[in-house]
């Protein structure tokens, strides 16, 4: 495949409010340095996918409000490789804002759409899988998405049910669930039929935009609109007068599950999205009693909990068993683990009773 064809957009804009109170609405957890490797999620992220593509096919979505932080995390980057959204109203708009942008570009844009805060060890092995998946896009009307196998049962991810192979590593994709229950995604994982979705889709730029006329036709419908301004000084203006007007759904829900052209690419890799406490938890190394700690820590008759505090203070902790304890930004998080995805309800609560300084 012509590499001029390949783009990666990386997806940045989210609030990533499951890893609070670290994670905070002015700096969310893309952009820091949450592996205490010397670099953000974000710049990890850019510096993998250019073993893809060059830096000048490579663009940065996010909220508009964040652009001071990715040109300072990514200076490589011109203006216009950064698209700022005035609105966050998840990630179908932002693809199909991406795509028409890509496309206008070049009509043979060929993409990559990534979330940014993504670990991944054996990264050439990564970029082996989607390199399959573009091939396969770049000559079929699809999308492909990167499919992983489950390693807990998971209400907090999509699941791909894959079917025959279409050869080369890419399986059809028979079914799409979004955020199943408790009880549904245990069935999923006992089967051995279902992948986790990675959240990375491929495809050609034409033919998503296609699917969005087809099955998102509202998102399509808005901003087609400015075809005609996309990529010239008129975008901005176009764009903060109607993004903000198109529906708040992901790409999952308004494509994946409706879609009759997908499919996947299983694939074996040493991976985790980094979405929630207990995600870097797994991949973090542990004490005897199964603890991780990040911090100046004493830990008594604990067992299997994350406990992070800052470098200036000191905590002592004793009969936690399964817990999640985090000091940071003047908040103290203490929360079993496995009610984790309550966090994002309770910081919205935070908010609510002691104002935003605190999320």
């Amino acid at each position: 495949m012509s590499n001029k064809n390949t783009y990666t957009a990386i997806m940045a804009g989210g609030a990533g409010t499951r890893f609070w109170p670290s994670s905070t609405e002015n700096t969310p957890k893309q952009f820091l340095d949450i592996m205490g490797m010397g670099k953000s999620l974000l710049r990890l992220t850019y510096e993998r996918f250019l073993k893809l593509c060059p830096t000048e096919n490579i663009f940065i979505v996010s909220n508009e409000k964040y652009r001071s932080l990715i040109k300072e995390q990514i200076p490589e980057l011109t203006d216009d490789q950064i698209i700022g959204e005035p609105s966050r109203n998840n990630t179908a708009p932002c693809v199909a804002y991406t795509a028409f942008k890509a496309f206008k570009v070049n009509p043979y844009a060929n993409l990559v759409v990534a979330p940014s805060d993504h670990l991944i060890i054996n990264e050439d092995d990564f970029i082996n899988y989607i390199q399959k998946g573009l091939n396969f896009t770049e000559n079929n009307d699809a999308i492909a998405t990167l499919g992983l196998k489950p390693t807990r049962p998971a209400t907090g991810y999509g699941y791909i049910k894959y079917g025959e192979t279409k050869g080369d590593g890419i399986n059809a994709l028979e079914e799409f669930t979004e955020k199943p229950d408790m009880e549904t995604a245990q069935s999923f994982m006992n089967s051995g039929e279902y992948l986790w979705n990675s959240g990375i889709f491929l495809f050609r730029a034409k033919h998503i935009l296609d699917e969005f006329e087809k099955n998102a036709n509202e998102i399509y419908t808005i901003l087609s609109q400015g075809a005609e301004v996309y990529n010239t000084p008129d975008e901005s203006a176009f764009i903060n007068k109607f993004y903000p007007t198109t529906p708040n759904i992901s790409i999952d829900y308004a494509i994946m599950e409706k879609t009759k052209n997908a499919v996947t690419i299983p694939a074996d890799l040493n991976w985790s999205d980094l979405g929630t406490w207990t995600s870097l938890f797994e991949i973090a190394a542990k004490d005897e009693d199964e603890n991780v700690s990040q911090g100046n820590i004493i830990l008594n008759d604990c067992k299997n909990s994350f406990v992070r505090v800052p470098d200036d203070q000191v905590a002592v902790i004793k009969g936690l068993d399964d817990y999640i304890v985090v000091n940071e930004n003047n908040v103290l998080l203490i929360y079993p683990k496995p009610e984790e995805q309550a966090i994002k309800a309770v910081r919205a609560s935070v908010k609510d009773q002691f104002g935003e300084q605190f999320i």
